[in-house]
C-alpha cells in the first residue's frame, strides 16, 4: 500500500473564519513537497498550503468555497513515484470524493423531496447547506459547476440573484444588478457589525499643518528611494502615532472585562485598500522602536505585497493600534472610523488640501495658506476617555507640525 500523507490547514490562522479559495492541483496531479496546493482565504489575508511531500494529490476533503477550520483535513497526497500511473496510485473503482470527509444528509426525516434533490443534498458543504436553508432553495434546481456537478456557494448565489423561475445564464449576476459576497467581503461586515455593537465610538477631530513634512520630505524622498525606501507621508504619520502612545499609553491598550491590558509595543496596522474587494492591515512591528527610513521601508515591503495578495498570516497579526489614511481616496473626514477589534482607537488622516488659516506673524493675525488635514481619533470609550482622546491626538498633530527639517 502506497504511504500517504494529510494535507492540513494552518492551525494559526488570522481572520473569523477561513475558506477555501481554490484548488491549484487537480486529484491525480503530480506535486512537488512544498509546491502550493490549495489557496485558502480568510477576511484579512489569502493563504497557500503546500504539499507536505512530493507524490500525487489523492483525494481532496473540501471544495472550493467549504469553510477550513484550523488544523483540518484539506486532502490526502500519495507518497511516492511521482512518474508511475495517477490510476496504480487511486484505489479501483475510487474517485477524489470517495476519499472526501463524508458529509452527513440532517434533513429531517419525511420531509419530501424528489430523489434528485436528496442526491445533491448528499453531496452539500456546510456553506452550501447553510445557504440553500436561508434562502429555502430546492437543490434541486440549481445547476452545480463545481468537481463532478457539485454545487458550489457561488452557484448558490448566482442562484438567488438570477432569481426564481430564471433560466440558468452563463450572463454573469452583475447583470441583474446584485454582486455576490465573497467571503473577505462576509468578514469585513462581520468584524465590522461586532466592533460597533461591542465598544462606545466616540471620535476627536484635530487639524494638523503638513509644511514641516513636506518640507522634510522633498529633502530626503531621492535617498531614501535609492536605499529602497519610498518615502511617504504615511511613514511620519507612523512615526508621529508611535511617539505619540508615550502621553497617552492607554490608546496602545486592549479591554477585558476584569482588567485594562496596556502594551509596551505599538505594533500599527496600516489600512491598505484592495479596490472594490475590501482592505487588509499590515502591521508594522514594534514602530516606535524604528527609525524614520526604517518605518518607510517596512511599509514599503508590506504595502506591495499586500496588493500583490504575497502576505503571511504575521505579517496582519498582533496589531494593537490601526491607522486609516482614507484621505488617499478624497474623503476630508470618516467618522466614526470602525474599531479594529480588539483594539481601542483608531486614527484617520484625512485629505490633504491646502487652506486659508490664520496664523501670527510678527506679533499679528495674518491669513496664510497651508496644506492642512484632517486628523481623528476615534476609541472605545469604556477604555479611553476626552482628556487622554485630546492629549494624544495633541501630541500627534505637534509632532507632525515641528518636525526638524534637517533630521
Amino acid at each position: 500500500m502506497a504511504e500517504t500523507a494529510n494535507i492540513i490547514a494552518p492551525v494559526e490562522q488570522e481572520g473569523t473564519k477561513s475558506v477555501v479559495r481554490a484548488w491549484l492541483k487537480k486529484v491525480g496531479d503530480a506535486v512537488k513537497q512544498d509546491e502550493p496546493l490549495v489557496e485558502l482565504e480568510t477576511d484579512k489575508v489569502a493563504v497557500e498550503v503546500s504539499a507536505p511531500a512530493s507524490g500525487v494529490l489523492l483525494s481532496t476533503a473540501l471544495n472550493e468555497g467549504d469553510e477550513a477550520g484550523p488544523g483540518v483535513v484539506l486532502g490526502v497526497l500519495s507518497v511516492g513515484d511521482m512518474q508511475a500511473s495517477t490510476d496504480r496510485r487511486l484505489p479501483a473503482g475510487n474517485t477524489a470524493s470517495d476519499h472526501a470527509l463524508p458529509i452527513v444528509n440532517k434533513e429531517p426525516a419525511g420531509s419530501r423531496r424528489s430523489s434528485e434533490s436528496a442526491q445533491h443534498e448528499q453531496r452539500l458543504s456546510p456553506l452550501v447547506k447553510r445557504l440553500v436553508s436561508e434562502h429555502r432553495l430546492d437543490v434541486g434546481a440549481i445547476a452545480g459547476t463545481g468537481r463532478d456537478g457539485r454545487i458550489t456557494h457561488k452557484d448558490v448565489e448566482e442562484h438567488v440573484a438570477r432569481g426564481p423561475g430564471k433560466p440558468v445564464s452563463k450572463a454573469p449576476a452583475v447583470q441583474s444588478g446584485k454582486i455576490p459576497h465573497d467571503a473577505m467581503r462576509r468578514s469585513i461586515a462581520e468584524h465590522m457589525s461586532r466592533s460597533v455593537a461591542l465598544a462606545p465610538h466616540v471620535t476627536a477631530v484635530f487639524e494638523a499643518d503638513f509644511s514641516a513634512i513636506i518640507a522634510h520630505r522633498a529633502k530626503h524622498k531621492d535617498a531614501y528611494a535609492k536605499a529602497g525606501a519610498q518615502l511617504t507621508y504615511s511613514a511620519y504619520i507612523v512615526r508621529a502615532a508611535a511617539e505619540a502612545m508615550k502621553v497617552s499609553p492607554n490608546v496602545n491598550a486592549r479591554w477585558h472585562d476584569d482588567f485594562l491590558e496596556v502594551f509596551e509595543d505599538a505594533n500599527i496596522g496600516m489600512g491598505v485598500a484592495l479596490g472594490d474587494k475590501g482592505l487588509i492591515v499590515p502591521v508594522i512591528k514594534r514602530a516606535q522602536t524604528l527609525t524614520l527610513q526604517e518605518t518607510a521601508a517596512a511599509l514599503t515591503d508590506v504595502t506591495e505585497r499586500a496588493r500583490k495578495n504575497a502576505l503571511k498570516p504575521a505579517d496582519v497579526q498582533g496589531g494593537t493600534f490601526t491607522i486609516s489614511n482614507h484621505g488617499v481616496s478624497g474623503s476630508l473626514v470618516a467618522t466614526p472610523i470602525i474599531i479594529n477589534q480588539p483594539q481601542s482607537a483608531i486614527l484617520g488622516v484625512g485629505k490633504l488640501e491646502k487652506r486659508v488659516v490664520v496664523r501670527s506673524i510678527d506679533g499679528a493675525d495674518a491669513m496664510v495658506i497651508k496644506p492642512m488635514a484632517y486628523v481623528s481619533l476615534t476609541i472605545d470609550h469604556r477604555v479611553l476617555d476626552g482628556h487622554q482622546t485630546n492629549a494624544w491626538l495633541t501630541r500627534f498633530v505637534e509632532i507632525l507640525e515641528t518636525w526638524p527639517a534637517g533630521d
